[in-house]
């Protein structure tokens, strides 16, 4: 071996090493192929396989705050087709539209796209669940059902123009489901299929399940059963008086927590497309934006009071028919005027020319800081979409007329939720809470609360002492004024009118008004505040006093079991007015005999039932206001 230098040696050697430091490379590189990088080139190799067929999860539940659904899913599978695992596209076209009983043409042109994954849509699109099944059992080579949703609405078009309405995708386009999209929206599941280029399966790789995640449930501040009621009565509205537009909300005034708000027309969510966009782009009360007429009084009213200028029952005011201020003559509803009133009755009568007094009195920069204060002017930040801010006069263009207008509700433009906002804290002792309709979001699944919102207050307006007598002025309007229609028996509600006639290109429309009533019970300590306004109410006189104040009485009334609001008996007597139906007060059958009712001539019909010795019952209960031209049940048991 003389023949091997030792300079050959030496690269020999060099040339073992480096065979073993590629060897340990290529095996280190395996091991990190084959272990360490496993999943990750496994799942990169997947993706260039897979084809995938959507399992859509469950868009988000809203519910009412007793966690009654108001909006939830309803199955709607899709059809996706891969063209290279089926030969015979025209029968499958053909079997396909036969079952749902769309353009055989259409689905064939789809069914024949060069792609490796087709989704038939719209034909094969949220079809029925028992479509879908059909078309299972028929086995067409290449076809598969997705798993999709729709939108469901178990109470129909209840809250529509507050809740809005998704799109194709299951995408929020209006209202609360535009809002909380991101929120409510789900990211899908899958089903992923191993293909070659061909389409063909790959046997040495399973199909595979991708997960996806429920969106949160919106669980809202509403009442269902209140909006029930509150969407019969705008229902009835609309049709009696042949109004234009109608709208209420309901409110706990010591938390903001809105329990009912409703616009009308309304619309069918699944069907939106049908009507025009003003209609489900426009949530009314928080939109709409008009002169609130008489209701705004009650802003004048507080600050008068709190600045101490006026004593209510003491003080005296004489009312002419009209008011001059600087030339300008602003007349009183009443043509003659009221004469001689206390500034409580000011309020029961709603005179113009008592409250421009009031708004004199405060003074203007005083008067448009208490508008400021109580909310006018800017959203309320109750996030609910389409939310407009109102107009009021700048400090600037604040003179005597309009200071004058402005303290009877003329000149001024807000919207109802402002309204809400401010005369709850005018009646709830002076505090001014943010409205909200968002009580919770939840993990869908778990339950678990991801955000929570609690009553918010913003600011204290004015002092306890001085929303104890605007609650008893408004208690008077309804007892004795010009809120009398909304008097119900026990239940001590005050409240305010308000006729505003509407303007257009800066002039006031000949017989076209928005009449309005804002009501609270029980008077003495607030737990729920109604406004309902009718929007050019035809067929009757245009007046919130007959028009929109017996209808929040119906609300309050029908509201009062759901929240606990017993009667009280030292309600203010109402006042009886000519044209009114006479009352009477029913006493105690209980425990009576029949002999020992029959005698006396009492103005209502009795009627008998069951058969006994004695009354054991009796419908209404003793002491209730009934008119004269009712009927006392009375039920004989032994």
């Amino acid at each position: 071996m003389k023949w091997v230098t030792t300079k050959s040696k030496k690269r020999l050697t060099w040339i073992a090493i480096a065979l073993v430091l590629y060897g340990v490379a290529i095996f280190v590189k395996l091991v990190s192929v084959q272990i360490i990088q496993y999943d990750e080139l496994s799942t990169k190799a997947k993706e260039n396989w897979d084809r995938e067929i959507p399992f859509h999860t469950q868009r988000g539940q809203i519910t009412d705050r007793n966690n009654e659904v108001i909006v939830t899913n309803k199955l709607a599978p899709t059809l996706y087709f891969m063209p290279s695992q089926n030969e015979d596209k025209e029968q499958a076209a053909d079997a396909i539209a036969n079952v749902i009983n769309k353009d055989r043409a259409k689905i064939l042109e789809r069914l024949q796209q060069r792609v490796s994954l087709v989704k038939i849509a719209p034909e094969a699109k949220n079809i029925t669940y028992e479509q879908a099944e059909k078309i299972q059992q028929l086995q067409i080579p290449g076809l598969y059902s997705g798993v999709d949703y729709v939108r469901s609405y178990p109470h129909g078009n209840l809250l529509a123009r507050f809740l809005g309405f998704t799109g194709a995708d299951n995408q929020g386009l209006a209202g609360i489901e535009y809002e909380y999209d991101e929120l409510l929206k789900s990211s899908d599941a899958a089903i992923r299929l191993f293909t070659d280029a061909k389409g063909n399966a790959l046997e040495h790789v399973d199909d595979e399940w991708k997960d996806g995640k429920d969106g949160a449930t919106i669980q809202l501040t509403i009442d269902l059963k209140l909006q029930k009621i509150v969407e019969r009565e705008l229902s009835q509205a609309m049709l009696e008086y042949d109004a234009d537009q109608a709208l209420a909300i309901a409110m706990n005034p010591n938390s903001g927590e809105i329990l009912a708000l409703a616009s009308f027309p309304t619309y069918d969510p699944t069907k939106f497309s049908e009507v025009e966009p003003s209609i489900y782009n426009r949530n009314l009360p928080v939109f709409m934006s008009y002169e609130p007429g008489s209701t705004f009084k009650i802003i004048t009213l507080s600050a008068a009071i709190e600045e101490g200028v006026v004593n209510m029952e003491e003080e005296h005011f004489h009312d002419h028919g009209y008011t001059m201020v600087e030339g300008a003559r602003l007349r009183c509803w009443k043509r003659e005027g009221h004469k001689d009133q206390t500034f409580y009755e000011v309020v029961q009568n709603s005179c113009n020319p008592g409250f421009v007094e009031l708004g004199q009195r405060v003074g203007s920069t005083k008067l448009l800081e208490y508008i400021h204060k109580f909310g006018f002017g800017k959203k309320t930040g109750s996030n609910i979409a389409g939310e407009s801010s109102g107009i009021l006069f700048s400090k600037e263009a604040f003179g005597p007329v309009e200071h004058a207008t402005t303290s009877f509700g003329q000149g001024v433009s807000v919207t109802p939720i402002q309204q809400m906002q401010a005369v709850s804290a005018a009646i709830n002792g002076g505090t001014l809470y943010t409205p909200y309709t968002v009580s919770k979001i939840l993990d869908s699944k778990t339950n678990e609360v991801i955000m929570e919102q609690d009553p918010e207050a913003k600011a204290q307006v004015i002092s306890e002492e001085t929303s104890e007598k605007v609650r008893h002025a408004l208690e008077l309007v309804v007892a004795k004024g010009s809120g009398r229609q909304a008097f119900r028996d026990g239940l001590r509600i005050g409240g305010k009118t308000g006729t505003a006639q509407k303007v257009e290109n800066g002039r006031y429309k000949d017989g076209d008004y928005i009449v309005s009533f804002i009501g609270f019970a029980p008077a003495n300590d607030p737990e729920i505040i109604v406004y309902v306004a009718i929007d050019n109410p035809k067929s009757s006189l245009q007046f919130g006093s007959v028009i929109a104040a017996p209808i929040v009485g119906r609300i309050i009334e029908d509201a009062a079991p759901l929240y606990n609001i017993e009667k009280q008996k030292d309600q203010i007597e109402r006042n009886y007015v000519w044209g009114d139906e006479l009352t009477e007060r029913t006493p105690n059958f209980i425990g009576m005999t029949k002999e020992e009712v029959i005698p006396h001539l009492y103005p209502y019909k009795i009627e008998w039932h069951g058969e006994g010795d004695k009354v054991i019952q009796q419908v209404p209960s003793a002491d209730s206001l009934i008119h004269q031209s009712g009927s006392v049940h009375l039920y004989l048991g032994n």
